[in-house]
C-alpha cells in the first residue's frame, strides 16, 4: 500500500532514524526528509547532522532542515512535494498549515501505549517507571495534541 504513495518523513534522533532505514528496506517511496538542523554538539562542539540526515543521505533522500516549521518557504517546499502522507516520529509539533498539506494525512508514530507517557521522552520514562511492557502507537495528527485516531 504504501509503496504507491509520495511520502515526506520528519524526524531526528536514531529512533526515527531506524524507522526510516526500514521504509527504504521495504521499498517505501520517500520523497523527503524533514530533520532538526546542523548544530554544534558534544565538547569540542562540532557540527552534527541528526540520525535521520545521516540516513536519508545514505538513501540520498532530500533533506529538509528549517529553523521554523511555520517559515511559508518551507511549508511551499513541502507542498511541491505532493507527498499523499507525511510520517512523523520522534519530532516537533507540526502546526496546522504543515500537518494538514497531505492529502491522504500526517501520521505520528509515538513510543508509546497511549495515553500513556505522552510528550517527549516516552521510552526514558518507562524505563525510569519501570515499566515491564510498553509498545507504539501510531495514530492521525488532528487539532489536537495526541487526540487523533489511532491507526
Amino acid at each position: 500500500m504504501l509503496e504507491n504513495q509520495r511520502i515526506i518523513f520528519m524526524g531526528t534522533p536514531v529512533f526515527a532514524a531506524q524507522i526510516l532505514k526500514y521504509l527504504k528496506e521495504n521499498k517505501v517511496n520517500v520523497v523527503a526528509c524533514v530533520t532538526a538542523p546542523d548544530r554544534p554538539a558534544g565538547r569540542g562542539q562540532q557540527i552534527k547532522q541528526s540520525d535521520v540526515k545521516k540516513v536519508a543521505l545514505d538513501y540520498k533522500i532530500p533533506v529538509l532542515q528549517p529553523e521554523k516549521l511555520t517559515d511559508t518557504a518551507f511549508q511551499q517546499e513541502l507542498i511541491n512535494y505532493n507527498a499523499d502522507i507525511f510520517v512523523i516520529v520522534a519530532f516537533r509539533m507540526l502546526p496546522k498549515a504543515v500537518w494538514q498539506i497531505p492529502k491522504n494525512g500526517t501520521f505520528n508514530l509515538h513510543a508509546s501505549l497511549l495515553p500513556a507517557y505522552r510528550g517527549a521522552a516516552p521510552i526514558h520514562w518507562s524505563i525510569m517507571n519501570g515499566e515491564t511492557e510498553t509498545g507504539l502507537t501510531t495514530f492521525l495528527i488532528d487539532e489536537s495534541i495526541y487526540t487523533g485516531a489511532i491507526i
